[in-house]
């Protein structure tokens, strides 16, 4: 049984997850063979990285979504911040998740201007902008203000951003908040610094790798 109850908003993500699905197979060849070239750095990706990726969804995996939309239901999350929006399908589940809970709002952040109104246009349609406070731009810049504390955060985005987010959302997160973090078993070493950060007793956070596929980190707010 799905995690969402409306149909037609069940309906809308498959079709954005399985857009996504047919782009990854072109994705990986065109990865593979740049890393055999030795045009891939760990530090970030370069003007072609960024420019091929710009229409490219890579959504999180159903599992890892429903799996964060229940985490949202358990904790009653009312703030939820998203690093790294994309299309916005994965925002599509969190929204629904403190639609469900009552209400709030998820702060979802996008670098890219032709992916922030492609998200933008899918929340209207989906009904589920009134809960959304899309952001666009530097998460450098959109994240200096978080209203509230924070229930829940989903950070997927490319791993040179991962710290620098981390550290301006970590002073807003409530005990017992929640962050997932996809993709760090596949990207382990990009993501030493995340991990150095969570390390720190300083910031009072605990984590766990889960199984999924390439990992999942839940961190957790102590």
């Amino acid at each position: 049984m799905s995690v969402l109850s409306d149909p037609a908003l069940q309906a809308r993500v498959d079709a954005l997850h399985a857009r996504s699905a047919a782009q990854e197979a072109g994705m990986t060849a065109w990865f593979s063979e740049r890393a055999k070239k030795g045009e891939l750095s760990w530090d970030g990706f370069d003007a072609a990285s960024h420019a091929y990726m710009a229409d490219k969804l890579v959504a999180l995996e159903p599992v890892k979504a429903e799996f964060c939309h229940m985490m949202c239901r358990a904790l009653r999350a009312a703030r939820v911040v998203e690093i790294g929006t994309s299309f916005g399908v994965s925002t599509l589940y969190l929204a629904d998740a403190v639609r469900a809970n009552g209400g709030g709002t998820v702060i979802a952040t996008e670098y890219e201007p032709a992916k922030a109104a492609a998200a933008r246009a899918s929340f209207e349609a989906a009904g589920l902008s009134p809960w959304i406070d899309l952001r666009e731009g530097d998460l450098r810049e959109t994240l200096k203000t978080i209203e509230g504390p924070v229930d829940f955060v989903l950070m997927d985005i490319w791993t040179e951003m991962a710290r620098p987010a981390l550290e301006m959302v970590a002073p807003h997160l409530r005990p017992g908040a929640v962050v997932v973090v996809d993709n760090t078993d596949q990207f382990r070493r990009a993501y030493r610094d995340v991990f150095d950060f969570v390390a720190d007793p300083a910031n009072g956070l605990k984590t766990l790798t889960l199984p999924f596929a390439n990992g999942l980190e839940m961190v957790v707010k102590v």
